[in-house]
């Protein structure tokens, strides 16, 4: 499985949405500008697309509630380590209340990994982010012998938040 994802205005990714709609997309909405994701086995419909190999997935995306995109650049040389780590997750995360579903997408032609989570809404990723699990998912692991994390990652990584509703329709 595939995950295309292209930015743009709302309502040239509303009219590009329209014009294939036997496709699985969702537009969702950020601070400033949007993104129309498309998931598929297949070739992407869009023109310029940042393509993702669908690595893990936990429940089916749905056009509704609130996105997060947990953007980390890694390192070829951390890949591995980085994937197998994420494969094997406790995965708490899906037993929390709000929780919608997960997508790790590793890169092609780039080294950006996006965790991807999915969410009723906001407040419910802010009670995840104070939850045990949340901490417990992030706390300081030993890492084995010949794991150097400071080579795994190559830059900071950053969060992107987006809702399936218009900001102005979001605050209704």
């Amino acid at each position: 499985m595939y995950i295309y994802l292209t930015s743009g205005t709302g309502d040239f990714l509303e009219q590009l949405k329209n014009k294939y709609p036997n496709e699985a997309m969702i537009l969702i909405h950020g601070e400033g500008n949007s993104v129309l994701i498309h998931e598929t086995e297949r070739k992407s419909v869009f023109a310029t697309p940042r393509k993702f190999e669908v690595l893990d997935s936990v429940n089916d995306l749905e056009e509704r509630g609130f996105f997060v995109f947990n953007n980390i650049p890694v390192t070829d040389e951390g890949r591995p380590v980085f994937e197998h780590r994420f494969l094997n997750r406790a995965r708490a995360i899906e037993d929390e209340p709000g929780f919608v579903a997960f997508r790790l997408l590793r890169p092609i032609n780039s080294e950006t990994y996006i965790v991807m989570t999915q969410w009723n809404g906001p407040h419910s990723f802010e009670a995840w982010k104070s939850s045990k699990a949340f901490a417990s998912a992030h706390a300081e692991r030993k890492e084995p012998t010949g794991v150097n994390q400071q080579n795994m990652f190559s830059a900071a990584s950053y969060v992107t938040t987006y809702s399936a509703a218009p900001k102005e329709e979001n605050e209704a």
